[in-house]
């Protein structure tokens, strides 16, 4: 009787897929075991067919990698707590800016209305002192006129221009004014994608690759009512100022380029060729090219701008910016283009906060070393009570290699292997070909751990900024700033010549910059236009006619 409940049990316990002895009572378990020790016949081991490999999904440019760069080093989700007990509603609101409106006679050269900030252009075209479709053909014109001798524009997008300048008359006119963005002109980096144009990276090897979708930032400038007239220069795969058609120049002296790689944004705003303009930044690309042609400029804070449809050069160090001539334009464009999109999972929305007439006595202003000490005299003159900075962490951890190399594969070893550099190349070929390439070199484990020191170094800094809203730096920190993530506004405070090293020994506009606080953007550019509502640094403007 107890074999055949044993059996039984058995036979139950197969039937539901296993067997556990501990749910056996003791004899039943000595059944089992002594049934385990008789010798039996081995039974077949089924055999699985070998299956295939799959192949591996193939990768272009802008897939994002699972892990994503959050630039608050305590992570997003602690972010989100922190502004919405700070802000005490919702952080997710968007705070609209006023304008001036237009007093006075307009002016009569069309030299003179290029030249006007935004703020002022928007404040002609809601008086209907001007229409977009006028103001559209100023830009066009200088752009074509101006654009032989810069090499500042890759597309002049004429046709879709006077179409959309036309499209917001027509929506002003029947008193449906979207904003201060409404039928202004402005210019776009060629890393964005823009459906029907071409979008060529600066290279020759994609001078005819044409997207049929567009980059988040053209439709977020679209729904504000901005008008587009031309994709804009940008070095060779986002280095430099020399791209496949030569170098873009820079404005206040054409022996020089513009700097990179937001080289054709610099130049072509500079020069008003356009109104306001869109760069990108990796390791100093907006900051760079805004301080040699002397605008002002916004590198946000990574993730306040989606990238999507941009060129990816660095997941977690690429980011989109306003290149203007005025703090306060930079206040309205990058009001209309900042926010989270599903598009770009490294982006988020943080409220953007800019007051035109701030209380610097309330603002935690410092200062480095190498900080202009003009600016930061204006700046007590104001009100502000700037304090010298402690040590500022000068290690790196860049991972800026591996990333583009992983970025660009699909274009440097599409069949799995780099192509050998011809033995003949000479230095600049050699240098291009090489590019994208050591990342590959560098083990997985490497990798991991630099982005851990890199965490350590976004602690340490965030330990530096505890007491500082913002500090005025000479250099501008761009190797430091771009691995934490931290936002830096350029701002024009006098002329003079420039260090004897530069390239050019001529009087040029001097720039300094604003280094925030994380998602301080909106306190970085009030403090700019606190200054330039007392100077005329960024109102002045290069002899390029």
């Amino acid at each position: 009787m107890e074999r055949r409940r044993f059996l039984a049990a058995a036979a139950a316990a197969a039937a539901a897929g296993g067997l556990d002895p501990a749910s056996l009572t003791g004899a039943e378990a000595r059944g089992l075991d002594a049934i385990a020790l008789r010798p039996t016949a081995p039974s077949p081991v089924p055999q699985t067919p070998p299956q295939e490999a799959l192949a591996p999904i193939p990768l272009g440019n802008g897939e994002p990698p699972a892990l994503q760069f959050q630039a608050y080093p305590g992570g997003t989700g602690a972010l989100m707590e922190k502004v919405w007990h700070e802000t005490g509603g919702n952080p997710f609101e968007r705070t609209g800016i006023e304008i001036e409106r237009w007093n006075g006679p307009v002016p009569d050269n069309e030299v003179d209305i290029a030249f006007l900030p935004v703020h002022r252009l928007a404040a002609l075209i809601r008086a209907r002192e001007i229409t977009s479709s006028e103001l559209t053909g100023i830009y066009l014109d200088r752009l074509k006129r101006l654009d032989p001798v810069l090499l500042c524009a890759v597309t002049i997008l004429e046709g879709r221009a006077r179409e959309e300048a036309r499209q917001a008359d027509l929506e002003i006119a029947a008193g449906e004014w979207r904003g201060p963005l409404h039928g202004i002109p402005y210019g776009l980096k060629d890393l964005f994608a823009v459906a029907g144009t071409r979008t060529t990276w600066g290279a020759a090897d994609f001078s005819h690759q044409f997207t049929r979708y567009d980059s988040d930032i053209v439709v977020r400038l679209r729904d504000a009512g901005a008008v587009l007239a031309a994709k804009l220069a940008t070095g060779e795969f986002a280095r430099g100022d020399r791209w496949y058609r030569g170098r873009t120049l820079n404005p206040w002296n054409l022996d020089e380029g513009s700097s990179g790689s937001s080289a054709g944004p610099g130049s072509a705003t500079a020069a008003a060729c356009v109104a306001f303009a869109i760069g990108t930044e990796t390791q100093g690309s907006i900051v760079s090219p805004s301080r040699r042609c002397g605008l002002t400029a916004l590198r946000p804070t990574f993730g306040r701008v989606s990238r999507y449809g941009g060129m990816v050069l660095s997941w977690s160090m690429d980011k989109a910016g306003p290149m203007c001539r005025s703090a306060l334009d930079c206040a309205l464009v990058f009001n209309a283009i900042h926010g989270a999109d599903e598009k770009d999972p490294a982006s988020l929305t943080v409220p953007f906060r800019f007051d035109p007439d701030p209380d610097l006595s309330a603002m935690r202003i410092g200062f480095d070393e190498d900080a202009p000490e003009s600016f930061v005299d204006a700046l007590r003159a104001l009100g502000a009570d700037p304090q010298p900075m402690p040590e500022i962490p000068n290690r790196r951890s860049n991972a800026l290699g591996v990333e583009s190399s992983a970025a660009f594969d699909f274009h440097v070893a599409p069949d799995g292997e780099p192509p050998q550099i011809p033995e003949d190349a000479d230095e600049d070929e050699r240098r291009r070909r090489s590019r994208f390439r050591g990342g590959r070199d560098v083990p997985a484990l490497d990798f991991v751990q630099s982005q851990r020191r890199r965490h350590i170094l976004m602690k340490e800094m965030a330990e530096v900024m505890k007491d500082f809203d913002m500090f005025v730096s000479g250099s501008g920190l761009v190797g430091l700033t771009n691995q934490t993530g931290h936002p830096a506004a350029v701002v024009p405070y006098e002329f003079g010549e420039r260090n004897p090293d530069d390239e050019s020994p001529t009087e040029m506009p001097l720039t300094t910059t604003l280094i925030g606080d994380l998602f301080t953007d909106g306190r970085i550019l009030s403090v700019a236009h606190a200054f330039q509502r007392g100077t005329d640094w960024h109102s002045r403007r290069p002899e390029v006619e």
